[in-house]
């Protein structure tokens, strides 16, 4: 029979394995989130990681903001001074408190804009960029088609309620990820305050998740109107990835975003699938092409994701062989789905540096008049 102290060690030794036993397994289940429409993007690739009913058309609210500041900055000169116009100081809704005749650089409008959602500073940046609210809308469908925001159709600058004005939650991250791409529009999207010149106090910024509730938000824009509910844009950097989020109509969203960001860190992996540099390519015949792909491909994949990686290399038809010309494509899929294309492009032909004897040389028949 055992003793006491000989059941004590049985039992330490049994507990660790146990414990073991009731861990959760390592794949993360996707969560659950209250919007009626929702999108994790990744920011490098523009893979979805998560999507709820993504290409719903919907009222959008200020989030529509987040395309007024790019158009703005891409657009304007940020060091102008705008004149406000009695127009611009009636627009209802959220307002950074301008007053007809104030003269407020552009900048220090598309700060208000971001932080503080001033509707006075959208109308003020729209007639000062776009001549108009109506030529600055636009400008705005201009840029959501050069995007590819094939759902998208904006009419203000505000996001105030109006027939024809609508986005999904797919063509918000698109337009979220090709806007930090600009580190002007990154900048003041991850500000958490700012002053302007003309201010005595600093303006915060709206967004909890960025001033509050998520230590990795690196930006975004809130929204709300009675028809569109809570909307919500945010950005997301950790252990070198970033994650774009996008929530529309949703009473829960600092939870879900913090939700949906968590469970993209913790279930993929910025991985580097292919380099940039050299490739070749085999031809009909044994023959091969030198050719470069410029771009590396990196993909967000989960463990069991990045060995079922396929990738297949495409010839273009009749394709010449002169500098910097496409000639084929490799596309990445998982799946079946393309994750990733990169163009392969012909190296460009390095000339031969002469050696110092054909130099001399050439020298030599120069001074004899040989050809």
């Amino acid at each position: 029979m055992k003793t006491i102290q000989e059941r004590i060690v049985v039992i330490l030794l049994i507990l660790p394995f146990l414990y073991m036993s009731w861990l959760p397994i390592t794949a993360h289940a996707e969560p659950g989130v209250s919007a009626q429409n929702a999108v994790l993007m990744e920011y490098e690739s523009g893979r979805v990681l998560f999507e709820k009913k993504p290409h719903q058309q919907k009222s959008i609210a200020s989030i529509t903001k987040i395309m007024t500041a790019i158009v703005a900055i891409e657009n304007g000169h940020l060091n102008d001074t705008v004149k406000v116009s009695e127009k611009a100081v009636r627009t209802e809704g959220s307002s950074i408190y301008l007053e007809a005749g104030d003269k407020v650089k552009l900048i220090d409008l598309i700060y208000g804009l971001m932080l503080r959602s001033g509707n006075d500073a959208a109308v003020a940046i729209a007639e000062h960029v776009g001549g108009s609210t109506e030529g600055f809308a636009h400008l705005m469908n201009e840029k959501a088609k050069w995007i590819g925001m094939t759902n998208s159709h904006f009419t203000n600058p505000h996001g105030l309620e109006e027939e024809g004005h609508y986005s999904t939650a797919y063509d918000m991250a698109l337009l979220m990820r090709y806007a930090m791409h600009n580190e002007t529009f990154a900048k003041i999207s991850g500000s958490k305050e700012y002053k302007a010149e003309t201010e005595q106090y600093p303006w915060h910024n709206k967004n909890k998740m960025l001033t509050k509730y998520y230590q990795y938000c690196t930006g975004g824009k809130t929204g709300y109107t009675s028809k569109a509910g809570r909307t919500l844009v945010t950005s997301a950097e950790k252990d070198d990835m970033k994650l774009i989020a996008v929530t529309l109509n949703d009473p829960k969203d600092w939870d879900d975003h913090t939700s949906l960001f968590e469970w993209g860190f913790d279930s993929f992996d910025l991985q580097l699938i292919r380099d940039m540099g050299q490739i070749d390519i085999p031809l009909p015949g044994g023959n091969t092409v030198s050719g470069e792909i410029i771009n590396p491909v990196l993909l967000p994949l989960s463990e069991s994701e990045w060995k079922k990686i396929e990738n297949k290399t495409y010839i273009k038809e009749n394709f010449q062989l002169t500098d910097n010309s496409v000639i084929g494509k490799q596309i990445y899929t998982l799946n079946d789905k393309v994750l990733a294309e990169r163009n392969i492009i012909k190296e460009p032909t390095i000339p031969k540096e002469e050696s110092l004897f054909d130099k001399v040389k050439g020298l030599f028949h120069q001074l004899n008049g040989v050809l």
